[in-house]
């Protein structure tokens, strides 16, 4: 069951990757960009077939993909005197990727480049890929909210507490519980408490927040039955729930048990926008959080959890479904594996937002100031400014991807050597 979870999360990003690369030909092709491959992967081809004048397939490495499109460099270059020293190796860098982008430009085709459409187009093209993953991952949740459900808490014990302690562990020297001192068991079901009606467990912590200390009558459903127990629940004090420091509340000595209930299709914006909005904020800190994974891997520091490589995703995947716990069944692991892969599509589509080359949102950044450009030219009478060169950006663009390389590296070790687990 370990590695079915592993194969399911490796086949859905393999799926994610394959539909974000069909949101960037779409269009492409469209609006009459020439494509010549569209691939999955990277590495050595397993299998293509050529469909018109565009190559599909299957590359050996699964960890992406990508559509290539021609002319997705201007044709226009640096002017004037080459230059010496870094200066001139950055003019080299960009040259090249100017050169090798015009190679593929056959005559007749200059229509048919990236670099030839208005800016709406170039973000649609670029937009398509991420946009596709945003999709893919609404698509997901709304699958786990509305039809699997999401975990609530009912008012049937899993557990009763033999005692009440402040250290977590019974002694001889600690009280029965007020549960136990009833005679609650484990799978009970609270059905009344002092005459309310309890439905869920969030009814039955607002009836025992409201009776404080004072006795209480209980309506308990077992095995088909019902009886009626007196529970008085002790008033422990313990740390606030803000962290403001400490609260006197009554305690009985239960815990809950968690079921899937079907949400509102409504509320699945809120979860989509919940997830990215967090997946942003870890994007924003990603340089902090990386120092501290690589300072756990060499100290006893904690391994940071809310970040992992592939590796630690198929990790967690596999004790998703191989996990032994009770009430954990079928469609808890698929309401959980579906919101893995969900979530895996919301880091991907922000992931991709970074205004960065090699990533979509360096070529979203360059069509947005190609396009802000001729507007303010053509507001002020001034002549177009012609194509943004974002041939200029390689240099940068090899120091982006080498940034990259050192993450995956890096977060592949942390995930083998200090690994994240449920």
């Amino acid at each position: 069951m370990f590695w079915f979870g592993v194969l399911v999360i490796a086949v859905g990003l393999v799926i994610s990757i394959a539909l974000h690369e069909i949101g960037h030909l779409l269009p492409a092709k469209r609006f009459g960009v020439k494509v010549p491959q569209y691939f999955v992967g990277f590495g050595p081809t397993l299998w293509s077939t050529r469909r018109g004048e565009t190559e599909y397939g299957v590359k050996a490495v699964p960890l992406g993909g990508f559509v290539r499109m021609i002319g997705m460099f201007p044709p226009n270059g640096r002017q004037g005197e080459p230059r010496r020293g870094l200066r001139g190796w950055m003019d080299r860098v960009s040259e090249d990727a100017r050169s090798y982008s015009a190679q593929e430009v056959d005559p007749g085709d200059e229509h048919r480049t990236f670099y030839s459409l208005s800016t709406p187009k170039k973000l649609a093209v670029m937009f398509g890929g991420p946009v596709m993953n945003l999709v893919i991952a609404a698509v997901l949740f709304t699958i786990v909210v509305a039809g699997l459900g999401t975990a609530v808490a009912t008012n049937r014990v899993s557990a009763v507490s033999p005692c009440v302690s402040t250290t977590g562990e019974c002694t001889a020297e600690d009280p029965a519980s007020p549960a136990a001192a009833a005679g609650l068991e484990d799978g009970d079901r609270i059905v009344a408490w002092n005459g309310e009606s309890i439905d869920d467990w969030a009814d039955l912590v607002a009836a025992i927040s409201a009776g404080g200390a004072d006795p209480a009558e209980v309506r308990v459903e077992r095995d088909g039955g019902e009886f009626t127990t007196t529970i008085t629940p002790e008033m422990t004090t313990r740390p606030a729930a803000d962290g403001s420091g400490s609260e006197t509340t009554p305690i009985v000595g239960i815990t809950g048990t968690f079921a899937l209930q079907p949400q509102p299709l409504t509320e699945v914006p809120g979860v989509v926008w919940q997830v990215t909005a967090g997946t942003a904020e870890i994007v924003v800190q990603l340089p902090q959080r990386l120092y501290g994974i690589a300072t756990a891997l060499f100290t006893d520091a904690p391994r940071d959890p809310g970040v992992m490589g592939l590796i630690g995703a198929g990790r967690i995947a596999g004790e998703i479904a191989s996990v032994s716990v009770d009430q954990y069944g079928a469609k808890e692991r698929a309401a959980d594996l579906l919101s893995l892969l969900a979530s895996l599509n919301i880091a991907l589509f922000v992931f991709n937002m970074i205004p960065l080359l090699p990533l979509d949102g360096g070529h979203i950044a360059g069509a947005l100031f190609e396009g802000t450009r001729r507007r303010w030219a053509a507001w002020r009478s001034r002549p177009d400014p012609g194509l943004v060169d974002t041939a200029r950006l390689m240099p940068l663009t090899y120091a982006v991807f080498t940034v990259l390389l050192g993450m995956t590296v890096l977060l592949a070790v942390a995930d083998i050597v200090k690994p994240v687990t449920l």
